[in-house]
């Protein structure tokens, strides 16, 4: 197949499924086209059948803001008539889903395109695209048209299906394939772990991890008051991974807790799968998560999470067998959990297999991805 995907090509969840996605379709034959305003992060420009069309958006006096939805159509269907793309999929249904239908309509009926066809698209939802930013009442009925009007509509959890009907009142079908991981890539190497850890914590240090793009709902200071708390009973150092707006608050909190000497903030990485083994446990106090693919990335790699009990991630952590999850905001109990964890070390260790188990069982590009596939077929016969 020849596939269109659509996504925001910078740090976020929804941009590293999609990536993740189309790096995935393309080992398996498929012809994969990213249109995007850039490249996203996760390619290296080396990967076989993936290609790269950037959107760029002109600036005119007249336009106090630029119109990227107008030009991410026009490129939509610039591409998908040129490569004669058989769908395109779209990742956060604002502005990405609306594009995608204006692209339909053009090359189904425009005189610019070469060749007038059906173009089925799918839209993606990923969580904040519903559940805030859709939800605004000056974009809920723009939101609600474009899922209603998408030739194929899935979401990443059973949670964000519901959530999505519940608030829109939409009757489409939702499909629901969860997000997945690359379970050869993301694994324990015992011999990486052993050179690199050491860069981290000590050998008698327990070492944690969190990794997001530090907005407001992912509590990142609720990271910082759960280490602090734990680093008083036990030597331990913390890994930052990612970058945003609640990063200076979480150094000044560091620094008001005395524990800013270890705290390593990493920034934004690429090479994620090679950090996230060297933890012992994972952090994601979130205010709302509609699936947790921070948490099955560490999973993956036999390191379990300390988490809220919202949205999806019940579906994807077994409370107590695969990780431990808490009411938000409570932090005392996550670290008297977390020390009480850290020191029972066959518990520990039984609970970070079990969350290997569970990526590799149910969460594994070899199982989600023939999903996608099958889920494509079954778009473009509806609309031969």
């Amino acid at each position: 197949m020849k596939i269109g995907i659509t996504c925001y090509p910078t740090y976020g969840g929804s941009g590293v499924v999609a990536t993740e996605l189309g790096i995935e379709l393309a080992a398996r034959g498929h012809q994969i086209h990213f249109i995007t305003s850039s490249q996203p992060f996760r390619l290296t420009g080396r990967e076989a059948n993936i290609h790269f069309h950037e959107v760029s958006v002109s600036t005119y006096p007249l336009f106090e803001y630029p119109p990227y939805d107008l030009a991410l159509a026009t490129r939509m269907a610039e591409v998908a008539d040129f490569y004669s793309l058989d769908l395109l999929h779209v990742h956060y249904a604002i502005p990405h889903s609306v594009s995608a239908l204006l692209a339909s309509q053009m090359i189904a009926t425009h005189t610019m395109v070469a060749r007038r066809r059906r173009l089925p698209f799918i839209t993606t939802l990923h969580g904040t695209d519903i559940t805030l930013v859709g939800l605004d009442p000056s974009y809920l009925p723009i939101t609600r048209f474009s899922i209603e009007q998408s030739h194929g509509v899935t979401a990443i959890s059973s949670h964000l299906a519901d959530r999505t009907r519940e608030a829109f009142g939409v009757t489409n079908e939702i499909e629901v394939i969860r997000n997945f991981v690359n379970c050869d890539l993301y694994s324990r190497k015992p011999e990486l772990v052993a050179q690199m850890r050491p860069r981290f914590a000590a050998e008698n240090e327990h070492l944690f991890v969190h990794l997001s793009n530090f907005r407001p709902v992912k509590r990142v200071l609720d990271v910082v008051e759960v280490f602090a708390r734990v680093s008083r009973v036990l030597p331990a150092r913390l890994m930052l991974i990612g970058d945003g707006p609640d990063r200076s608050a979480a150094e000044q909190l560091a620094l008001r807790y005395g524990v800013q000497d270890r705290i390593h903030f990493l920034g934004k990485q690429d090479e994620v799968h090679d950090l996230l083994p060297l933890a012992d446990l994972m952090i994601m106090p979130s205010q709302m998560e509609s699936f947790g693919l921070a948490a099955l990335e560490s999973m993956a790699c036999s390191v379990p999470a300390i988490a809220t009990r919202v949205g999806g991630v019940p579906e994807l952590i077994d409370d107590g067998v695969t990780g431990l999850l808490f009411e938000i905001g409570d932090v005392d109990r996550m670290a008297e959990a977390a020390i009480g964890l850290l020191q029972d070390k066959p518990r520990l260790q039984a609970m970070s297999a079990a969350a290997r188990r569970t990526a590799q069982d149910r969460f594994c590009t070899t199982r989600i991805i023939p999903l996608y596939e099958d889920y494509y077929r079954r778009v473009l016969e509806r609309n031969a």
